[in-house]
């Protein structure tokens, strides 16, 4: 899936590095991870032979596919999965086939494959939160004794230093560096509950099945989520509130640049096609976009919440649509946060 449509403005709001891993290669190993994971699983507790297990991996990590069919498939099912498994089971071939996918639904494949990419950009994000805390830290010990002026409703307040400006935005960036610590243990899951979330087909032993899965996957088990969104809406929002507070320090830093305040000065800056003489705040700004993006954005993830009875196809496939995309700006906005703080150096006001 392509998070960014918009070529162009890749370079500019896009991150390579995390949209990989929204990208169809990336969905179908994750997808193929977690087919061999569920027959491992079974095969552990007895539900399909550990020869067919075996067949079942050897096929995932052989499985070639025909892309085609499968967009296809998906146009047509609403979903990949259909034509995804139609495919594996002519991939394992005879007479084990029928033994792939036993008992899942296509909706703890997708879920699942996306924990399984979800922990890469947790892992990311984690890096990114640390090292824009820690270059802030370091521009707060260098500049922090400079002095400022505070401003509350646009207009000049009383003289404050340059340490109480850092520290309004390290503070939100270390909580949402605990949040997601803590988030990542709930979010992380197993989805698995066979057509209807109650693991009915799989003879009594489908929570031993999550379970072993879990354990395959390094991912935690829980009962099935079908229909229950909170976890994305929960990571949306998460992502919202960094990307907010990263907006926060472009508003600030936009400000400071301004001619007639002169606090910051910035490494580069954008040019302009008419004044020659301009040095526009460029990253600062972009980080004011994609806050505004972002708190957008998750309103209409949270639409994802209201998820009609055991399964919605239009709630979640809203999910696919927007949640990539929050990732992604949420990603872009970290990556321009720590450039931007790179190259800022806080200079005395003279209002101050």
């Amino acid at each position: 899936m392509e998070a960014l449509p918009h070529s162009l403005l890749h370079v500019l709001i896009g991150n390579a590095e995390v949209a990989t891993f929204f990208s169809k290669e990336e969905e179908l190993s994750a997808m193929l991870d977690v087919e061999a994971a569920l027959a491992g699983a079974q095969a552990e507790i007895g539900l399909i032979g550990k020869d067919a297990a075996q067949r079942i991996a050897e096929a995932c990590r052989a499985f070639r596919p025909d892309w085609k069919a499968l967009s296809e498939g998906l146009a047509q099912d609403g979903v990949i999965v259909p034509a995804f498994v139609k495919q594996l089971r002519a991939t394992v071939g005879e007479p084990h086939a029928k033994a792939v996918h036993f008992g899942a639904t296509s909706q703890d494949i997708i879920d699942t494959a996306l924990m399984l990419r979800l922990k890469g950009v947790i892992d990311v994000f984690g890096q990114r939160l640390d090292a824009l805390i820690g270059d802030l830290h370091a521009m707060k010990a260098r500049d922090g004794s400079i002095r400022l002026m505070a401003h509350t409703r646009m207009q000049q307040a009383l003289p404050f230093t340059a340490a109480d400006k850092i520290e309004t935005w390290i503070q939100p960036l270390e909580r949402h560096r605990e949040a997601l610590e803590n988030l990542a243990p709930r979010l992380l899951v197993v989805q698995l509950g066979g057509p209807i979330g109650t693991r009915g087909e799989m003879r009594g032993h489908g929570d031993a099945v999550a379970d072993a899965m879990s354990g395959l996957l390094g991912l935690g088990s829980v009962p099935a989520w079908h229909s229950q969104r909170d976890r994305i809406g929960e990571f949306g929002a998460l992502l919202s509130l960094v990307s907010g507070t990263l907006g926060k320090i472009g508003q600030d830093v936009t400000l400071m640049a301004q001619n007639e305040l002169g606090e910051v000065h910035l490494a580069s800056g954008g040019g302009s096609s008419a004044m020659a003489h301009k040095s526009n705040p460029v990253l600062a700004e972009v980080l004011v976009t994609l806050a505004r993006l972002n708190a957008g954005l998750l309103g209409t993830l949270h639409q994802g919440l209201v998820h009609e009875n055991e399964r919605s196809g239009a709630a979640w496939t809203l999910e696919w649509i927007v949640l990539p995309q929050m990732v992604v700006s949420a990603a872009a906005g970290l990556k321009k946060a720590l450039t931007l703080v790179e190259g800022i150096e806080i200079v005395s006001s003279g209002e101050a």
